[in-house]
């Protein structure tokens, strides 16, 4: 059985309605948050058995009760080097650097963006000198900003400086705050929203508030301007504070309020069409050249971990948000 080490485990039983499926299709409509041609490319090279025999002819077609294990392999993460890539630098010291990090830049390799990231860059400024915690793959990282969401991150440049953040952000300890543009205005100035949060059971390539399981996450907001007419409001400035730090939390949370960050490609897109209907040209053209969602991570503070000195950083809405207000 081809079965490496660190690859993961899945396993799927096959129901009356798969009966006759072609292999590939199964696995694909079980695994939703791996393709197809990936699937069918692992048949193929002998990672799927079932009843311990491997099984390698994708179009074999399933029965009722059968049994299948697919070991997904680890992708050994190609070393990143550095790259001479512009940076933003707000503060640095021997012990760590903050980054205003734009829109459009991957923080760290990985698959489809295997260089020209902010690790890339850190390597190119920083040299030997990032904590080596995070691994070859992401030196110096000790928290992540989507691609397409701006503003302020720190990375560290020692394994003691990166010890003493990342408990900071363990424990949430740390001053953490994002602004965003969302569609509509929330209807109470400040609150909270809390939700669990796992993956979208439609779509496994998605975060969703979920019923069950999932992680409970907590993001408190307070409106700061409400966009549009005299008659009628349609966007809201709002300003997000997080008690937990999970995958797209404000995104999802926004949207599961009925109120998406504007220009989220992923989240939200029906509520944004329902919303958007009265907004005035000017605010329209803007919203069309917004090339991602209008987020931005404006402020983060922290007890530097050498120092022992609490220092706070800010950084202004970036000119593609503002012209939405």
């Amino acid at each position: 059985m081809n079965n490496p080490k660190n690859a993961q485990i899945l396993n799927a039983t096959v129901k009356d309605t798969f009966s006759g499926s072609r292999l590939d299709k199964f696995l694909a409509e079980n695994f939703a948050e791996h393709s197809r041609s990936r699937i069918k490319s692992l048949i193929v090279d002998g990672y799927v058995t079932t009843a311990g025999a491997k099984v390698t002819d994708p179009s074999r077609r399933v029965k009722p009760g059968e049994k299948f294990e697919l070991s997904i392999p680890a992708l050994k993460p190609a070393i990143p080097v550095g790259q001479k890539i512009d940076l933003n630098i707000v503060y640095e010291d021997q012990d760590l650097i903050i980054i205003d990090k734009p829109a459009g830049l991957v923080v760290h390799p990985a698959p489809g963006n295997p260089d020209r990231t902010l690790v890339n860059a850190l390597i190119a400024h920083c040299g030997d000198s990032l904590s080596g915690i995070g691994g070859e793959a992401r030196p110096g990282i000790v928290h992540r900003l989507d691609k397409d969401t701006s503003g302020l991150m720190v990375a560290a440049k020692n394994d003691i400086a990166h010890r003493g953040l990342a408990q900071q952000f363990s424990d949430h300890s740390l001053d953490r705050a994002y602004k965003a543009v969302v569609w509509g205005v929330p209807k109470t100035k400040a609150g909270k929203i809390e939700g669990n949060i796992g993956r979208n059971p439609r779509n496994r390539k998605k975060m969703a508030v979920v019923k069950r399981g999932g992680k409970h996450a907590l993001t408190h907001y307070q409106v700061e301007k409400r966009i549009g007419s005299t008659n009628e409001k349609w966007a809201g400035l709002v300003e997000c504070r997080l008690s937990t730090g999970r995958t797209h939390q404000i995104r999802v949370h926004l949207t599961s309020i009925g109120h998406p960050i504007i220009g989220d490609p992923i989240y939200g897109s029906k509520d944004a069409k329902k919303l958007g209907n009265n907004v005035s040209e000017a605010f329209q053209k803007a919203v069309n050249n917004l090339n991602r969602q209008a987020l931005h991570a404006f402020l983060i503070g922290f007890i530097h971990p050498i120092s022992g000195q609490k220092i706070s950083f800010e950084s202004p809405l970036p000119s593609d948000i503002l012209t939405l207000l």
